[in-house]
């Protein structure tokens, strides 16, 4: 592969991989805001009030850094892909365009009414900045869900007629595109166990710590209940829907995924190292014919193995692709296990005490950003070596005229100032931590007993 095709695809991973460190915890915790605020209006339990106030700011702190990293992405389409923006601008401006203005604004707007407006407004206005804040959150999630989709599997677009670009043919076409509904509920289910996870680990570190022990409970709790369902959804019907588009729209990509070469009745692999070269796998654990199962509910059905295709159609990087997927699906089978287990013990009332079970939910915490990371890097490399899967191949989008020394001393900028923007952002979250939810409560009380 050419050394300036290399160099601009590390630079967006690496840009994109850091910023969807932070739209990932927004798009989980909104929901999770929602309950609080709704159970606090509900029983009129200002408890649940003080935990949406807490983790709304946890949200703010997150939204702006994921901002503040989201803008380079856009120029990026100009200066590092600008072939690829030309080509495919007249169908991706749209949803990218929408995004910004509909979707940004209107998290924005209300995320500041819902952090400063709750002393002006009433209980039930209040609630409703909560839900448009997550409302915004989801549909902004949509919009690049619809863009990348569109970039897997193009629908809804007309070739100009020089043939170098392709504009739109129906916006309802482009925002329904098949591959954007599962590939879109996927991706929220593994944006909420995120929040779910961030949340019982911070509510587990404040009862390991004996500090803040009443909001911990609720955050653990809450964190709990919503990561059972998130972690069911992201495995079942979501993961599997997402896995049956790639068997209908992308084979080879599935193929690759499990290391798959001839087409056969096919076995899932649990374990296993791919070897490309003999088109084999090495100390391979699987479960009999259960892939063919997968893809067609027929035990005995025959899937198709790379071999059917040509190599100049194989993902680039079969190996990368096989073990991106099993982590994803092996992370996210020990999230189902931990929060089923979590949701039993608090069931039984026994979470709260149960030390050893805390501490696994404190120190799962970064479990599902590595997971997130690695359900992207599976749909993003298994697209290869497309840019828009059977119409624009990556090798043809970057822009040429921006050398592999250029690339390099950007990328190299970017690795610097993201890397003070990291400490920025633990540095706030730390302090929001610690200061925690009862803080200002607490402030207040004091105040009140030394007038």
């Amino acid at each position: 592969m050419d050394s300036a095709v290399l160099i601009h695809r590390l630079h967006f991973a690496f840009t994109v991989t850091f910023h969807y460190l932070f739209p990932q915890l927004t798009m989980g915790l909104a929901p999770l805001v929602v309950a609080l605020k709704t159970i606090g209006v509900w029983k009129k339990d200002d408890r649940y009030n003080q935990a949406a106030r807490f983790w709304a700011k946890i949200f703010g702190i997150s939204f702006v850094f994921g901002v503040v990293t989201g803008i380079p992405m856009e120029f990026q389409f100009g200066t590092n892909w600008s072939h690829f923006s030309r080509f495919a601008g007249g169908v991706i401006g749209q949803t990218l365009a929408m995004e910004g203005t509909f979707a940004f604004f209107l998290e924005s707007a209300f995320l500041g009414l819902f952090l400063f407006g709750e002393k002006r407004l009433s209980p039930i206005a209040h609630w409703w900045t909560a839900v448009a804040v997550a409302f915004g959150s989801w549909l902004s999630g949509y919009f690049i869900i619809a863009t990348d989709a569109w970039m897997q599997h193009p629908v809804a677009y007309t070739m100009t007629a020089d043939g170098k670009g392709a504009t739109l043919s129906s916006f309802w076409g482009l925002l329904l595109n098949p591959w954007a509904i599962w590939q879109y509920f996927h991706n929220m289910a593994g944006a909420a166990v995120t929040g779910a996870f961030v949340m019982a680990a911070i509510g587990a570190f404040y009862l390991l710590s004996g500090k803040h022990v009443e909001q911990g409970k609720i955050a653990v709790k809450v964190g709990v209940l919503g990561g059972i369902i998130a972690s069911l959804l992201v495995i079942g019907p979501t993961g599997d829907g997402q896995g049956r588009n790639l068997a209908s729209y992308q084979p080879a990509t599935l193929a690759a995924m499990e290391a798959h070469f001839d087409t056969k009745t096919a076995d899932l692999v649990i374990l296993g190292q791919p070897n490309v070269e003999s088109k084999t796998i090495d100390n391979p654990l699987v479960i009999p014919k259960a892939l063919s199962f997968l893809v067609s509910r027929d035990w005995n059905s025959q899937v198709q193995g790379l071999s059917a295709f040509p190599e100049s159609e194989w993902p680039t990087n079969i190996s990368l692709l096989y073990y991106a997927y099993h982590i994803m699906v092996g992370l996210g089978t020990i999230f189902m296990l931990v929060m089923l287990i979590s949701g039993v013990q608090l069931w039984r009332k026994k979470l709260y005490d149960s030390r050893w079970l805390l501490w696994i939910l404190m120190l799962s915490c970064p479990l599902p950003y590595i997971a997130n990371t690695a359900g992207w890097m599976t749909a993003e490399i298994g697209r290869q070596p497309y840019l828009v899967y059977g119409l624009m191949r990556t090798v043809d989008g970057f822009s040429k005229s921006v050398t592999a020394a250029n690339a390099w001393f950007t990328l190299i900028g970017f690795l610097g100032m993201y890397t003070l923007l990291a400490i920025l952002f633990l540095f706030l979250l730390q302090r929001e931590i610690a200061h925690g939810p009862e803080g200002e409560t607490l402030a207040h009380s004091n105040a009140a007993g030394r007038n």
